[in-house]
């Protein structure tokens, strides 16, 4: 099917290189002209048949003018996909809006990193299940092959809200790694904390993709000299706390992986670099170093 994908950046870019080695025809547009398929967003429209389908995968900040500036260049029966890290409450009132002039809306929230050219993305997905049912082919085409890999997690909201609690968990799973880093490096008895790293990544229960990700930073760099002790948060982990405030749901371990974030903005700290170290591996985000 054709699509129009806004926002050609590490995520975008990939996910258009993906959707057309699967046949489909993305015509895209960022505001770097190198990489653009379109000169405007009204080009971008331009290029698209009707009934059209967008997606856009832009910065949270610039999504709402974004997809207000959609809604006046499309039309009924058009669909708009955020696959930004949108806040779930912004979705809610965004469909309503969309909806007055007859176009659908869905949130998916995406995880796969810089990696999901190749090995596929994990795609959540809030909102109506025909426009979901319209929207498959490409989802398909950019999920995982298999079984896994995607989910109609409910209507407008869910999707995002399933992302957020997913990089709360990440926040969890990471500084557990990255606080049992920090205990081998000052024990006396290990010597080689790499070595004990790749001895986790096969037949351990605590293998997984992070702990690989881990492991090539420190072949890359093995005491993350590099790197200084500093992890940004976008927003997300932010948000999964105060839901769990909320619902009144414990959250110990994703709250104080938070607070830990926050920390590192006070002091250089090793469990911090491998934070930092796991962020820039998974999604090439940027790091301080010096």
């Amino acid at each position: 099917m054709q699509l129009g994908l806004i926002g050609l950046g590490r995520m975008g870019g990939n996910m258009r290189e993906r959707l057309r080695a699967a046949g489909h025809d993305v015509v895209g547009y960022d505001r770097n002209p190198d990489i653009s398929d379109a000169t405007s967003l009204s080009d971008l429209v331009d290029k698209l048949v009707p009934p059209r389908v967008v997606w856009v995968m832009v910065p949270a900040q610039v999504t709402e003018s974004t997809v207000d500036e959609l809604a006046g260049l499309l039309g009924e029966g058009d669909i708009v996909i955020d696959g930004g890290n949108s806040r779930f409450t912004d979705d809610g009132p965004r469909a309503e809006r969309l909806d007055t002039r007859g176009i659908g809306y869905l949130d998916v929230g995406v995880s796969g990193g810089v990696w999901g050219r190749e090995s596929g993305y994990s795609l959540m997905v809030g909102g109506a299940a025909e426009h979901v049912a319209r929207c498959m082919p490409i989802f398909q085409a950019l999920k995982p092959a298999g079984e896994f890999g995607f989910v109609h997690a409910g209507p407008v909201g869910a999707g995002h809200y399933a992302k957020m609690v997913h990089n709360g968990i990440e926040y969890g799973m990471m500084h557990a790694y990255a606080e049992g880093y920090e205990l081998l490096l000052a024990s006396e008895y290990v010597t080689d904390v790499p070595g004990v790293v790749k001895s986790w990544r096969s037949g351990s229960v605590v293998q997984s993709w992070l702990l690989d990700l881990l492991d090539r930073a420190l072949d890359a760099d093995p005491d993350l000299s590099a790197l200084r002790g500093y992890a940004d948060d976008t927003g997300e982990g932010r948000w999964t706390v105060e839901e769990a405030i909320r619902l009144a749901v414990p959250m110990n371990v994703i709250a104080a992986s938070l607070f830990a974030r926050f920390a590192s903005r006070q002091e250089d700290s090793p469990a911090m670099k491998a934070v930092a170290a796991l962020r820039q591996q998974f999604g090439g985000h940027a790091v301080k170093t010096g």
